[in-house]
């Protein structure tokens, strides 16, 4: 989440899947401004994952970054053009059962 913060995205949410689903504890889902930037933040978070927690990080989606995937095994970060967050809308396809939409972080 901080390096989602230092790099400027925006709208940023966590969506707790425990119990939902078996393929991941957390997902989140940010946007940035541009294709570049969505770039830059999926590139840059890869790299602190692996360096601070040692794990392999898969990442889908560059280098044309509308949509990005960077799936760290139990939390998966999905980075968007806001067109194609719009789009897809992955917030309120994860919301079932829940009695509200997830909320954006503090900060975000």
């Amino acid at each position: 989440m901080q390096s989602l913060d230092d790099d400027q995205a925006v709208e940023v949410i966590t969506i707790p899947l425990a119990g939902k689903s078996s393929i991941a504890d957390h997902m989140v889902i940010a946007s940035g401004r541009s294709s570049r930037q969505v770039a830059s933040m999926a590139n840059k978070l890869a790299e602190k994952i692996k360096q601070q927690f040692g794990r392999i990080v898969r990442i889908e989606g560059l280098p044309v970054a509308d949509w990005v995937l960077v799936d760290a095994d139990d939390v998966i970060i999905h980075l968007f053009r806001p067109e194609v967050r719009t789009f897809y809308n992955l917030e309120r396809m994860w919301a079932f059962g829940d009695e509200s939409a997830p909320k954006a972080a503090p900060g975000a």
